[in-house]
């Protein structure tokens, strides 16, 4: 049983290593070049002779590219990974980073089967290692989220200003790209190159606005379309929201001070049981073993799981307060 695990666990890493090389040295088509390859559909004489010494390869290429699509589809059912992807600025597509996920499970249970004398967990440490590259994905759209949240207020002092000197709002939100740094500029300077394109500009911001889910963000794209089919000061609305802003990122500063204690009770609550085992794992052997051979040993495994997560929701919900 444990070679076969350890046959598994290396075919697995290595067959998500060797796609993960292969795509990361592949050249990727941007949105423009897959709509000119659409509307330019012209054969040459030397492709079509090309075509039937292509096909074997071609078809080769489909089936190993067919599994990691499938994976694709099926996770894209759960979360949208490519729009994590996108809000996370990392451009990848989806299936390199699902292959990515099947290196890290591979490479973790190969290594917990040769250093852990528990060898029946290692199934659940393979789905902890899976994870990781979308945990990573995921602190990374939320540092970049909370950065863009942090620069939204100069960004609408900017527009304001520029309003106010007789610019257009177009001309403004070009300003906001040229002199802000990222995550906000680029973000704006897209939606600029967007309404240069022929997009309206309304249409623009609520694209930047599915792109980047900021709240505050919808406040300045909801003010643009009533500003746009209203009328009203748009600089002074612009200014209130930016005023809103500030002040709920001092509300957040004084909660986050005041939960700081709660928040280390739970990490130390939540992290000591996990310890005890791996340390008892090591020094006991035969004394953690009785909690998944013996029926009693079980079932007390469960509870305190369930306890845990039951603790973590409760501990989740007295921390965290909505600004």
């Amino acid at each position: 049983m444990f070679t076969i695990l350890v046959i598994v666990c290396v075919a697995l890493s290595v067959s998500g290593g060797i796609y993960a090389v292969t795509t990361l040295f592949a050249e990727e088509k941007t949105a423009v070049e897959n709509r000119l390859s659409a509307l330019t559909r012209h054969v040459s004489p030397l492709t079509l002779r090309k075509g039937k010494e292509d096909s074997l390869s071609k078809s080769v290429t489909s089936s190993l590219n067919e599994a990691p699509n499938r994976l694709e589809q099926i996770v894209g059912r759960i979360v949208n990974v490519r729009r994590l992807l996108e809000q996370a600025d990392l451009q990848i597509p989806a299936s390199r980073l699902l292959s990515y996920c099947g290196v890290c499970a591979g490479t973790g249970a190969t290594l917990y089967l040769f250093v852990s004398p528990l060898k029946t967990m290692a199934p659940l440490v393979a789905i902890c290692f899976f994870f990781f590259p979308i945990l990573y994905v995921w602190f990374k759209r939320r540092w970049r989220l909370k950065k863009f949240a942090a620069q939204l207020p100069e960004a609408l002092d900017l527009i304001g200003q520029a309003l106010r000197a007789g610019q257009s709002l177009a001309a403004g939100i070009q300003m906001v790209a040229q002199q802000t740094a990222a995550p906000l500029g680029p973000e704006f300077g897209r939606c600029f190159e967007e309404q240069n394109l022929g997009v309206p500009l309304e249409k623009a911001i609520m694209n930047m606005t599915t792109r980047v889910p900021n709240l505050d963000l919808r406040f300045f794209a909801t003010s643009v379309v009533l500003q746009r089919q209203t009328g009203g000061d748009l600089a002074e609305i612009l200014d209130k929201i930016a005023h809103l802003i500030r002040e709920r990122f001092q509300i957040f500063g004084q909660i986050q001070a005041l939960t700081g204690e709660g928040r280390l009770s739970g990490v130390v609550l939540l992290a000591l049981p996990p310890a005890l085992f791996v340390a008892m794992l090591y020094l006991n052997y035969n004394y953690i073993m009785l909690l998944f051979n013996e029926p009693l040993g079980r079932k007390m495994l469960v509870f305190a799981i369930f306890m845990q997560v039951l603790g973590a929701a409760c501990i989740k919900k007295i921390i965290t307060i909505k600004v």
